[in-house]
């Protein structure tokens, strides 16, 4: 009864927010080698969606982002960059909110603040994949990771928004090192490798990448991994956040680039 009542609220609670303007967030993590992005599931429906919010009255953008972040994830120390807008003409659907509100009983009316159209601002989020709680939002009955690579349908142009999300990521690796924010604080040389393989989907030759990553002086070893098994037992590094810092505003000397 309180999800439906919350939603009675929500859709009549038009004055809270920036009339047309929107959230959509993609939230990547990382987990047994593969990339995940985590998707809603909307009430009553089998439609998915990128998580994402509206902007209240009174809130900055990038606020809006990292609230609608803290109610998805339960974190709040998430590395979050906003890297598109996206307002094509056609991306509002006057289907879809009512699709959505029908489908819980809701009739709206003519020309509902909800069933217009709205332009989105993507942002795209890395987590420890390990620490985040999923929770639903009012308009969704479940929230999941889904792998990158085999994502459903979703609703009007979020696979568009997660294709642009991992375009950008692919190209951060390099200018500015966000892919350590995937990762646990320490971590073997192989699972590092093993993240970019996966982002940049193709395999990379382990002697080069070994070479350019401990030529970056960005990795702090630490004792050797203990795993019981018969083979050597790999280093621990851990990302030096100082060191990170002085190589992206170094950008004249940095080596050639990770991943090729």
């Amino acid at each position: 009864m309180q999800r439906s009542t919350d939603l009675h609220e929500f859709l009549n609670s038009e004055q809270q927010w920036l009339p047309s303007l929107s959230v959509d967030c993609v939230i990547f993590g990382f987990h047994e080698n593969e990339l995940k992005v985590l998707l809603l599931t909307f009430r009553r429906t089998d439609l998915l969606a990128l998580p994402g919010g509206l902007v209240h009255r009174q809130e900055d953008v990038d606020d809006a982002a990292k609230r609608i972040l803290a109610e998805r994830t339960g974190l709040t120390d998430i590395y979050l960059e906003q890297f598109h807008t996206f307002g094509q003409l056609g991306r509002g659907s006057d289907h879809f909110g009512r699709k959505i509100a029908g489908a819980n009983g809701v009739d709206l009316p003519a020309d509902h603040w909800f069933t217009r159209r709205f332009v989105s601002i993507g942002y795209y989020a890395l987590v420890d994949f390990s620490r985040v709680v999923p929770s639903p939002d009012v308009l969704s009955e479940s929230i999941g990771w889904y792998d990158v690579r085999e994502l459903p349908s979703l609703v009007l142009d979020h696979s568009l928004i997660v294709q642009k999300a991992l375009d950008t990521l692919r190209l951060m690796l390099d200018h500015r090192l966000v892919g350590f924010n995937l990762l646990p604080e320490t971590f073997t040389m192989g699972d590092l490798q093993r993240l970019y393989e996966t982002i940049l989907g193709k395999k990379l030759l382990r002697t080069n990448f070994q070479r350019k990553m401990l030529s970056l002086e960005i990795l702090e070893r630490l004792d050797k991994k203990w795993t019981g098994g018969a083979h050597k037992a790999p280093y621990l590094y851990r990302f030096d956040t100082k060191k990170g810092e002085e190589y992206l505003n170094n950008v004249d000397n940095r080596p050639e680039r990770i991943n090729t």
